[in-house]
């Protein structure tokens, strides 16, 4: 299996997660089923099928958030020694060169992308775009409303 590229920070969320579901979710849907068993015929309760589906969902992203654990390649962005070239891990500033406009981007793992907190998947065109640039250097991006010009103001590895 390949391995996925995930930062010290979403490795603990998916940990954090993993623990959570196993230690909360899974047994109080065990006790939910055993509830909804007692009140007699299965055929025609809708609470035990409710619950069943729910324990499905549980059990699924267990797996799913084990196999990721599994698979995953830990990368700690403050340990990085990049040469000031935007790589996984770090935090890019950009500047629009149409607008003006100043972003700021981390580039992570599929699992911790989120734009609203400036988090970019690095399989993003954005983030593909930003890959190997320094500061000063010029990165094209095909956005959907168009090609895209920014230039990058630094690279941190926080």
């Amino acid at each position: 299996m390949a391995t996925i590229p995930i930062t010290k920070r979403g490795a603990e969320k998916l940990k954090d997660e993993l623990q959570r579901l196993k230690t909360v979710e899974r047994p109080a849907i065990i006790q939910a089923i055993a509830e909804a068993r007692a009140q007699g015929d299965l055929s025609e309760n809708a609470e035990y099928e409710a619950a069943k589906d729910r324990q499905g969902f549980i059990e699924g992203r267990i797996a799913e958030v084990e196999g990721k654990l599994s698979a995953a390649q830990v990368i700690d962005p403050t340990a990085l020694d990049a040469g000031g070239r935007v790589v996984f891990g770090a935090t890019v500033e950009l500047e629009d060169e149409d607008s003006g406009a100043a972003v700021t981007y981390q580039i992570v793992g599929e699992d911790e992308a989120d734009l609203k907190q400036g988090l970019i998947n690095v399989s993003s065109p954005i983030a593909r775009a930003l890959i190997g640039k320094e500061e000063g250097d010029m990165a094209e991006v095909q956005a959907p409303g168009g090609l895209r010009r920014y230039e990058v103001v630094s690279v941190r590895y926080l």
